[in-house]
């Protein structure tokens, strides 16, 4: 057992936290980006697996519910969500493309799909991305490491600098928050509360 082990979590948190500085231009495309597709009556899908997956849902939850101002829902929604789509799609075809799938009944030019990936490999994520793409629906991919084969289908990819997926997590959270509170800046003129 490390008995240091916090503090060195906690110094390579900080390293990964402080790299994000350079994706500050990204952000705001992103958040630009985001804002349009709501503005103009589209929505957010988002999917990812495991920790990723948790990390959709959360996004989406922020932008039904709200972040930090009381305001109308912004349409999001998480494919990692309903059971019966998802195990319905991997029985029947296959397990890489439970969130293409639903972006080919869901999506539509104008929309935004979040695709959420730590290694940028996921195979049933690069799928959604493909079909997203295929289908004129903005790809924002939040991955590490790279990139990965993710990177090559968005239109705009954040890539955390690292290679640990807590890491890499931990700097999606911040990523994730930073969107919703810039969308809502950006919208809290057009959406705000009845």
């Amino acid at each position: 057992m490390n008995p240091n082990l916090l503090a060195q979590n906690m110094a390579e948190h900080a390293l990964t936290m402080q790299s994000l500085t350079q994706l500050s231009d990204l952000v705001l495309e992103a958040s630009r980006a985001l804002a349009g597709a709501l503005k103009g009556g589209g929505k957010l899908m988002l999917c990812g697996n495991g920790g990723s997956a948790s990390d959709a849902q959360h996004f989406a939850a922020e932008m039904m519910g709200r972040f930090q101002k009381s305001r109308q829902p912004y349409a999001a929604v998480a494919l990692t969500s309903d059971t019966s789509v998802l195990t319905c799609i991997a029985n029947d075809y296959a397990f890489d493309q439970i969130f293409a799938r639903q972006v080919q009944g869901l999506g539509r030019s104008g929309d935004v799909l979040v695709a959420l990936s730590t290694s940028g490999q996921s195979p049933n994520v690069v799928q959604a991305a493909i079909e997203a793409r295929q289908s004129g629906v903005f790809v924002l991919g939040l991955t590490g490491k790279g990139g990965g084969a993710l990177k090559p289908h968005c239109d705009l990819c954040l890539v955390v600098e690292s290679a640990s997926t807590a890491r890499i997590q931990e700097a999606h959270i911040l990523l994730i928050h930073t969107l919703c509170e810039l969308v809502e800046q950006g919208l809290s003129t057009e959406l705000t509360a009845p």
